[in-house]
């Protein structure tokens, strides 16, 4: 198991379009088990709306917990979209 502590970012938080990115990455980890931790509630990463309930905001520290193949991998990406700055929509260049 890898555990990486990060700090949220994003302005509005970890609200539903950063949930559905993240869970999105999560589930290209099919072998792997992702838990969350912080002041807010504990979370095993198993759906969206496990994740949504916490109301994590700009600021707050997860730490996240990987198990299983290519959990360093897994952890990386997972954890850093907890630390991006999501714009929606997308800024035109």
């Amino acid at each position: 198991m890898i555990e990486k502590t990060v700090t949220v970012k994003n302005a509005a938080g970890i609200h539903c379009r950063p949930s559905s990115e993240i869970m999105m990455v999560v589930q290209q980890y099919p072998d792997c088990e992702f838990h969350l931790k912080s002041t807010k509630g504990d979370s095993d990463l198993s759906s969206i709306l496990s994740l949504i309930v916490l109301a994590l905001g700009k600021g707050d520290e997860v730490t996240l917990a990987v198990e299983g193949g290519r959990e360093e991998d897994a952890c990386e990406k997972v954890a850093g979209l907890f630390e991006y700055e999501f714009d929606f929509p997308p800024r035109e260049s």
